[in-house]
This record gives C-alpha cells, structure tokens and sequence, in this order.
C-alpha cells in the first residue's frame, strides 16, 4: 500500500488548501496519507525537509496561478531527494496544456486533469498493482512507456453526493486561524471568456443537509472565516436562501464571504438580507468587471448594470454587509477613456472595497485564444498578466497601476473615508482623477520605492493637495477627523498644532461634565470617571462645511465653527464625538444639572 503525501504552497500561512482536502478525505480510508501545507515565502530548504521526511511513494502537488512558478523550481529538487516516488501535479493550473506541463517540468511523471478525487483513488490503486505508467486511469496524462507524453481520455464528472466531507470533526484543530474555504456547488452557468470557469458547463450541488452539517461543525469549531468559492451563490434562490438562514440562526463568530451576482439577486431577497443578517456576519463579492457593452458583448459576460446598481445601493443602505466589488482592466476594446467611465459608474456605488485588478489570460480560456485578434502581449509565466493590447498601450496600463496603489492605499484601507469622499466629490472632476492624478504624483515623487507609515500617508496627501491647489481647512478638518476616529487610544502628540486655548478647552470639558445624559453615557458604556476624563480627550475646531460631512443630521451654515471633542475609552476601542452644536441643541432641549 503506498505512502502518500498531499502538499501545495498557499500564497499566505493564513489560506488552507480545500483541494487537499478532499483527495485526502477520497484516500484515507485505503492508504497512508499525510497532508502539509506551505506557502509560497517559505524557505527551499524548510520545504524539502519535510517532504524528505515523509518518505512518501506518492506526492501530490496542487497546483495554482499563484504557486506554479515555485512548484517548478521545487519539482527538480524532490526528483534529487526523492527519486523512487511518483510526483503527480494536480489543480487549475496543470489542467490545461497539461502536454506542455510535463514537458516543462521533467521531474513530473503524472498529470491529473480537473476533478481528482476518484482518479487519484484509482491511481493508488494501480501503484499498489506495481503499475508505474497509468495509461489505464482516466483523467490523466502520462508518459508511455516510450517516453511520448499522452492523454488517457477525459472522465465524467463526479457524483458529489459520493464525495466525503473535507471537513470531519477530528481534524478542526488544523484550521485554527486559517481561512476555510467551502463549496456548496460546483460549475458555473455563464461564459465569461477570461475566466476558467467557463470551460465547465453546468452547475452540480451538494446535498443540502451534508452542506449544513459541514457548517455547523465549522462555525462550533470557531474558524474566524468561511469563503464559499461557489463562482455564483445565488444562482439558484431555495438553496442559498436556505444555506442564509441556517448561517444567521446557528450561533458563533464565524463571518461568511460569498461570490454574488448582483443583478440577479432579486429585490425581495435583498430586503430580506438587509432585515436579517446581522451587521458583519456576511460579505459579498460581486464582480462587475467592465459596465463597457461592447466590452462585454464580446467576453460574452450578461450584465445589467443597472439592476446590479440597484441591488448593490439597497444593501449599502442596511450598512449589515461589506460589499467588495471588482474591476477589470485590460478587456478587449476597453481603452482608457472607457474604463475611466467604468471606474466613475461602479466607484459611485461606494462599495466598502473597490479592487482593480489586470486581465490575466490564463490558460484554457477562451480569451486567450483569441489574443491575436485583440493585439494582446502579457506575460509568458504565471500570472499571464496584460501588458498592452491593441485598445490599451503599456503606458497607459503603467498610468492605471499607479492609481490602483492610490485606491488602495487611500480608499480599501478604509482609513480616510470622509476626506476622500470629498475630494472625489467636490475637488477633482471625477474620482478616477483624483486617483490618477495622485498616483501620478506618487510616482513622481518616488514614494512607490518605499514604505509608509499612516502619518506619512497623511503628509503625502496634504502635499499632493496642497501642490494641487486643492488643501485647505475643510480637507485638513476632515483629514484630521479620519485620523483620530481611527486611534484605539489618546494619541500622545497631534500632528497638527492646535489654535485651542487651554481655557477653551477646560470650557468645554466642563460643558460635557455638567451634561447629565452625557455624562451618564461615558461613566456607563465607557467607565469613565470625571477624574481622569481631561485625560481622555482631545479637541478639534472645524468648520461647519466639514461638520456636515461629520455630523450631517444637524443643519449647520457653512460659515459656522464648531468643537469636536473626541473622547477616548479607557480601553482600546473607538472614540466617541461630541459636538459643541450638540451641546447647544441638546442643551436646549433638556436641561443640564447646575
């Protein structure tokens, strides 16, 4: 019976490999099998060890975009150390051009195609029959017995009822701050050309009991996050309503991603989500892509942009789930002034993240076919990124990589929500300017070589505004209210001066201490005493411009100055605000203790 050890290098020491997972769950019943987990920064030497040391007869090695290049410089080195055992390549990546694979990597003696649960069960079975070339297991390629790299025939999919849980209760400890990765379904029912689901028509589900099973072991065990990697959750309604309400009901900490398709997440279900789920219990990640037509006419990509806008504001307005959506650039016949607009449509969603990311033409897909009529030129090796294409010179992509540092940096951070906001809004022409134009600056200064602390993030800000024209006291209000709502403690020094005098300052430390209610809210939520509260607070004067932005629910002129005062908790948590507009009004309204 062979020894065998399944292994991948994941990209982070956090992700966990799912494909693992099953084929161990496929093979454990009949075989030996250890399971190890790297990732792509570990050292050679740390990798080799531990495979020596498993003394495996069969390794098999999953194979993705983001690990295939270090996989190929291991490949040798295994072959030296461990010469008698059949490496096997499995996974995304492997699965097409698989001739070109074994070629490329010598030290490989099998491909396994797709789905490799069954086949690797058959495979073992052959090796433990004294058989070394497996021309007679489906769903593979092999060398024969001359040498002549050869596919043994494609095999059908898999019945995924018979498939056993990746997930038993014995072995939770292993995921213990890992992100899990979980499937409820297989397949995909579009055809979007740049991606690799695609290839596969139609879309298989695991029952939904042993889906539910699996979870609630999962969310008993406490993992921090699920990921479904089903490429369209929502696709059919009954069963990922079903699966929402099971993950709202079961108890636990555990939080949820899920890839939706927005425009065909219906209104009544939205309603529902936004009613039921709990504030940060799920996340969403809908990807647009490009609201370009002629763009998505040609990848074949059914889009309704504006239903999908619809849906993606009625969850944005229940502020219960984090929505991530995404762009790409470099599709067919987007040039640059057409993903600006793409950019500015779906940036005005204001998405919790917004990621822009680079086509990669992998391979297997249909764009990558096709790259000759669309004048594409990308990267030989993993990732397949674009460089250029007929529509979008090199300059232009290096113009787009600047400003995706910038959204980066400056929006999905999410550290300077209220000055961003309004310099998109109210400073520059669009947002995408904004972004450019910084990322321009950024460039130009030489920033993009080094690293940055939050306070040297502020000053580059401040310094693109202020050679902008653009800096003045509501952006520098606005900049120094993201900044303290930020901090978990009183910051020791601002880096700002502050024109409040101490007299002023006491005033108003007085002011909040003499407001009951007030008061009563810090000495109850936060266990404060009136002793220590001078402390814990910081002042700010701003003008009423910004304090709209910050507290839009008062009516302020815009020529109004108004206090801030910032008090922080004595444990770490975030400050709460108090306004001097609101010690007036609320002053007003109920009556202050003498």
């Amino acid at each position: 019976m062979a020894r065998v050890l399944l292994a991948t290098l994941n990209a982070k020491y956090v992700h966990s490999s799912l494909a693992l997972r099953y084929l161990r769950a496929a093979i454990e019943d009949t075989h030996d099998v250890a399971m190890l987990e790297f990732t792509i920064h570990d050292p050679v030497e740390h990798i080799l060890s531990s495979l020596f040391e498993a003394a495996p007869d069969v390794i098999g090695l999953s194979c993705y975009i983001w690990n295939i290049e270090e996989t190929g410089r291991l490949l040798p080195l295994i072959k030296k150390i461990l010469p008698q055992t059949v490496v096997v390549l499995g996974g995304p990546e492997v699965s097409h051009d698989c001739a070109y694979y074994l070629a490329r990597f010598p030290a490989a003696d099998v491909i396994a195609v797709g789905e490799g649960e069954e086949t690797l069960k058959e495979l073992l079975y052959q090796y433990d029959q004294g058989v070394r070339h497996f021309s007679a297991v489906r769903g593979l390629y092999v060398r024969n017995e001359t040498g002549l790299i050869v596919g043994t025939g494609a095999r059908s999919k898999m019945d995924l009822k018979r498939l056993p849980t990746p997930y038993p209760g014995s072995r939770m400890d292993e995921l213990r701050d890992r992100i899990v990765y979980f499937e409820a379904s297989r397949g995909c029912p579009f055809t979007c050309q740049f991606c690799l689901s695609s290839i596969e028509s139609g879309v298989r589900y695991f029952p939904l009991e042993r889906v539910k099973s699996d979870l609630g072991r999962l969310i008993d065990a406490g993992v921090r996050q699920i990921k479904f990697v089903d490429r369209t959750f929502n696709l059919r309604r009954d069963y990922a309503m079903e699966i929402f309400r099971f993950l709202i009901a079961v108890p636990g900490h555990t939080t949820f991603h899920f890839e939706i398709t927005g425009d065909i997440l219906k209104p009544d279900i939205v309603r529902w989500l936004c009613v039921n789920v709990p504030a940060g219990l799920f996340r969403f990640e809908i990807g647009v892509q490009s609201t370009n037509d002629v763009t998505n006419t040609i990848v074949k990509r059914r889009q309704n942009f504006s239903r999908l806008s619809d849906t993606v504001r009625m969850i944005a307005q229940s502020g219960n789930i984090v929505q991530h959506l995404d762009l790409i650039a470099g599709l067919p016949e987007e040039d640059y002034d057409t993903f600006r607009k793409t950019f500015n449509d779906v940036y005005a969603l204001q998405p919790n993240e917004l990621q822009l990311g680079f086509l990669k033409l992998l391979r297997g897909t249909g764009l990558r076919a096709t790259t000759e009529h669309y004048g594409y030129v990308f990267m030989d090796t993993a990732p397949y990124e674009t460089l250029y294409n007929d529509s979008m010179p090199f300059s232009d992509v290096l113009r787009l990589k600047r400003l995706e540092d910038i959204l980066e940096k400056y929006y999905n951070s999410g550290r300077f929500p209220h000055v961003i906001q309004y310099a998109t809004d109210r400073l520059f022409d669009s947002p995408f300017d904004f972004f450019q134009s910084f990322g321009t600056f950024w460039h130009a200064q030489g920033w993009s070589r080094i690293g940055h602390q939050p306070l040297d993030l502020i000053r580059r800000l401040v310094q693109f505004l202020e050679r902008e024209g653009k800096f003045g006291d509501v952006v520098s209000a606005l900049l120094r209210a993201d900044y303290l709502l930020r901090e978990k403690v009183r910051p020791r020094s601002l880096w700002w001066t502050s024109l409040l005098s101490d007299g002023d300052r006491q005033r108003m430390i007085n002011q909040l201490l003499r407001h009951r209610d007030l008061w009563n809210t810090l000495m109850t939520e936060q266990e404060l005493h009136r002793t220590d509260i001078a402390k814990r607070v910081i002042i700010d004067e701003v003008p009423g411009e910004a304090h709209l932005l910050l507290f839009p629910e008062m009516k302020l002129r815009g020529d109004d100055r108004v206090r801030l005062l910032y008090v922080f908790p004595a444990d770490t948590g975030t400050p709460i605000v108090f306004s001097s507009a609101q010690f007036a009004r609320e002053t007003s309204e109920t009556r202050a203790d003498p």
